[in-house]
């Protein structure tokens, strides 16, 4: 099969498509046959210095969107054919930027019948990440004040969305060219943090999602209520940081996203329901991953960026 591998770490250009052995579904496994998958900053932090991932040759990817090739045994959720979507589990599971991938079952769920596989495959760590932080850490409820950074972004486009259909009142933070879209997502209101301290801005919080951490992270606490929670998906750098926060009777969380099929599965009922829908800035060809990860790179994207696997039937 074909599959995106380096053998280095580095640049995008280290990214070379290569032929690997077609896998094989294992216990409780299936075999999926990817028609897409998203890219994320997580895959280009591992081909540039191996974060959690040091192994080479390496194979990134954990976005999946496709069709079931096969099952392993013991599988009962799937039989072949069935079209599915999920989240190789984070970070080991690693490998979807390839024709195909075997992984946990229960990784996965079906694929909503109203989104093509761009659209599915854009979704699997980006929205779990922020559905796992609005409701299952921080568990949002109608009325509360929720503060996403990085708004436009591939996670926090997701968590607009998902934190309004919570009943949540949403506060996002954007460069001013993209505040139409974050308000388009359904956000009450958009801060510049170009222009405007979100500090001085934003007041009496229930709930921060910061994707950012560092001087986000640690001024993120003085928007916060008593009660609070700031759930950061990078570590804190201030060594005052639990003081503070104890100080001011609010709770500090650091997430790393994890495979999920209940979540899964409650993020394609609000694909189901129009409540959720990724926002796809551009797609690739499986072959040009590297350019992929350059416009990721730059930091200036609004949402997601899928790479489209053609072909999909080669040994």
């Amino acid at each position: 099969m074909r599959a995106i591998s380096q053998d280095t770490h580095g640049g995008p250009e280290v990214l070379k498509e290569a032929r690997l052995p077609r896998p094989v579904p294992g216990l409780s496994q299936i075999l999926v046959r990817v028609h897409a998958a998203g890219v994320n900053p997580t895959d280009w932090k591992h081909r540039a210095n191996g974060l959690f991932v040091d192994r080479l040759p390496l194979t990134l990817g954990w976005d999946v969107s496709g069709v079931v090739e096969a099952v392993g045994y013991g599988v009962t959720l799937f039989k072949p054919g069935d079209e599915v979507f999920g989240m190789l589990p984070y970070p080991y599971g690693v490998g979807s930027h390839a024709e195909y991938v075997a992984a946990p079952a229960r990784a996965f769920t079906h694929k909503p019948a109203g989104i093509d596989h761009i659209q599915a495959g854009a979704l699997p760590l980006a929205a779990l990440t922020a559905y796992q932080a609005i409701v299952d850490t921080a568990g949002v409820r109608p009325g509360q004040r929720v503060l996403i950074h990085a708004a436009a972004g591939g996670v926090g486009h997701l968590a607009v969305q998902i934190a309004k259909s919570r009943g949540a009142y949403v506060i996002g933070t954007a460069s001013a060219a993209k505040h139409d879209f974050v308000r388009s997502l359904g956000a009450d209101e958009v801060i510049d943090y170009r222009t405007t301290d979100f500090a001085e801005a934003a007041k009496d919080i229930d709930m921060v999602l910061d994707p950012l951490s560092g001087d986000t992270r640690t001024r993120s606490l003085d928007v916060l209520r008593t009660g609070g929670t700031l759930v950061s998906l990078l570590p804190g750098t201030d060594p005052g940081e639990a003081a503070k926060a104890a100080s001011r009777g609010v709770r500090v969380e650091t997430l790393l996203v994890a495979a999920d099929h209940a979540g899964m599965s409650a993020v394609a009922e609000l694909v189901q329901a129009g409540s959720l829908r990724a926002h796809v800035e551009a797609t690739f060809p499986l072959a040009d991953a590297a350019k992929a990860h350059a416009l990721g790179e730059t930091d200036r994207t609004t949402g997601k960026i899928v790479l489209v696997v053609e072909g999909t039937d080669t040994p």
